[in-house]
């Protein structure tokens, strides 16, 4: 976490504010995106609400934007003490890692968002995971990772995997294209899910030994 008693301190005060103020922005826009369209065709608000949530991308950011804030409130409690551990805040960095990469290989050639959503997929898929892993580069603690972490971390996209895979079988509808049932086959949606797993498991390894340099650099 950021030690105020350091030089420079400030300066990284002053980042961590406008990153989660970043953070929120991209979420908020996202949801009032959601939610107008939802509003527009006279569906339910809180079918538009389920779906927000239903998103890897949005759930990272959401833990992201809360870890960051956190880290810019002094306020102590149990919550900012749990996501402020190095082994969290490493985890989560994984996994915004992983859909910054994940959206620019897999998914940015498939649409092209103009205005608003533009904003909102920059925000969460190019600005947050720089802005997230620049932070955690220079502000948490180092040297406490170990690689028994990596299955700790793991445990959150397999579970999503499963909500994912769950839901759109009940509703015939998948977050995203390259786990689609309906269209790919499960053969084909898990041989892509093992690919991503791969990826993760990789930034992982590159976190701990990024982790186990800056201890000593």
């Amino acid at each position: 976490m950021v030690n105020l008693s350091t030089p420079g301190a400030a300066a990284r005060r002053r980042f961590v504010a406008v990153s989660a103020v970043l953070g929120w922005t991209g979420l908020a826009i996202q949801l009032y995106l959601i939610l107008y369209s939802r509003w527009s065709l006279e569906a339910s608000l809180l079918g538009g609400l389920v779906s927000f949530f239903s998103y890897f991308t949005v759930l990272t950011n959401t833990l992201v934007a809360t870890v960051l804030t956190c880290e810019w409130t002094s306020r102590d409690s149990a919550v900012r003490r749990w996501f402020l551990q190095p082994w969290v805040s490493s985890g989560i960095a994984v996994s915004i890692a992983v859909v910054g990469l994940a959206y620019n290989i897999l998914l940015r050639h498939l649409w092209h968002p103009e205005g608003w959503q533009w904003l909102a997929d920059e925000l969460m898929h190019d600005v947050m995971p720089l802005l997230f892993l620049a932070w955690w580069f220079y502000c948490v603690p180092k040297g406490t990772l170990r690689l028994w972490h990596i299955a700790l971390w793991v445990i959150y996209p397999l579970v999503y995997f499963a909500y994912a895979l769950l839901r759109g079988h009940l509703l015939a509808a998948y977050p995203y294209p390259f786990i689609d049932v309906d269209t790919l086959g499960y053969p084909q949606v898990f041989a892509n899910a093992g690919g991503l797993l791969a990826g993760f498991l990789v930034i992982a390894l590159v976190l701990i030994a990024l982790d186990r340099w800056r201890r000593y650099a």
